[in-house]
């Protein structure tokens, strides 16, 4: 692409206004401009395609120790997406190549050669899954879901796995991984139409909808989980946790990848209340962080991939259009109305 028009080009930006106590509300962005430049020598410009949008990016919003540091304030937000390269002065990415990248909350990222490790860019083959099911099954969630029940759950056939979240886009990895592992799984989600995709699209064995009434999550893993639970995967937190903890068997794995019941709390996060069925079960909860594992990503796409293709796996994108909509289109995870992975769509594609 040539320099006048890469002149032309304006990059609307999402920053981090303020930090939020509680929801997040419009108020705590700010929406910037900045005129595009061209890629330094080694360099990349890359155009922003669509953006993954994660519960983990609340925690990102707080100032405070984590595994990863918080957003700064007037700092464009950080996100994970897919994108094309528009110009080039580096031997490893052409014109027109497609890369995930941490491309943060904006429509377009230049990255210096020296930035490239650090932001995780890498070229994505769309022969093996389409742009959505690089942010999804392919993407962060996707290893998220891959390794955490992989590495840390351990399924062995013949288990009884639990997922919470299970329409989710992690949720939806770990059941269909624990499906073909030969495990009977479980879903947790709110919703009965969440429910009946699970069971009928995804192959779960049940799914118990948390919506139908304070007694729906005990109720349900007593009917459907009678001879108790191996592994719970847990994407919310606070009440559930506790109720999963009362049913699990001896030398359980608990495998805590997120608490999004607890994120937008305004008091202190909700510990489990039942945490000592761990002592007297003898059972384990480890956390899970994706990027511990970034060296070992490439075959776990390539597995999923090929489970994509044989039809053993599939995936659903939720998908809102336009960079202005970021701040609706966020709280839709925290309100429960996605369905499926939420993508934000930032050009077309």
């Amino acid at each position: 692409m040539s320099a006048p028009v890469l002149s032309s080009l304006v990059n609307h930006q999402v920053r981090l206004a303020s930090r939020p106590v509680g929801m997040p509300t419009r108020e705590n962005w700010h929406f910037t401009t900045e005129a595009v430049a061209e890629p330094e020598d080694g360099g990349v410009l890359l155009q922003t395609l669509a953006l993954s949008l994660d519960p983990a990016m609340r925690g990102w919003m707080n100032e405070g120790r984590s595994y990863i540091p918080p957003v700064a304030i007037d700092e464009v937000m950080r996100a994970g997406g897919v994108g094309r390269v528009i110009a080039s002065k580096s031997p490893q990415f052409a014109v027109g190549d497609t890369v995930s990248a941490g491309f943060g909350v904006q429509q377009y990222l230049r990255l210096a050669p020296g930035e490239f490790k650090r932001n995780g860019i890498f070229k994505i083959d769309l022969r093996m899954g389409s742009l959505t099911q690089w942010l999804n099954v392919l993407g962060m969630p996707g290893m998220t879901g891959y390794f955490g029940l992989m590495d840390v759950g351990q399924p062995q056939a013949g288990e009884t796995v639990v997922v919470s979240g299970a329409a989710g886009a992690v949720g939806q990895t770990v059941g269909q991984m624990a499906k073909i592992k030969g495990c009977r799984v479980v879903g947790i989600a709110g919703g009965q139409a969440k429910c009946d995709w699970v069971v009928q699209e995804l192959g779960f064995d049940a799914c118990i909808d948390y919506k139908a009434g304070p007694s729906a999550v005990r109720e349900g893993l007593k009917a459907h989980c009678p001879k108790g639970v191996d592994i719970y995967f847990d994407n919310v937190g606070g009440e559930i946790l506790d109720t999963v903890l009362a049913r699990i068997n001896r030398k359980a794995r608990i495998v805590i990848c997120g608490a999004i019941s607890q994120y937008n709390a305004t008091t202190a996060v909700a510990g489990p209340k039942n945490y000592l069925s761990l002592l007297v079960n003898r059972a384990r909860m480890e956390g899970i962080v994706v990027f511990d594992y970034a060296d070992r990503y490439h075959l776990a796409i390539a597995e999923m991939a090929s489970y994509l293709k044989d039809g053993r796996m599939k995936s659903k994108e939720d998908v809102v259009q336009g960079l202005e909509h970021f701040p609706e289109a966020l709280l839709k995870l925290f309100n429960g109305e996605n369905f499926g992975k939420l993508v934000l769509e930032v050009a077309p594609t």
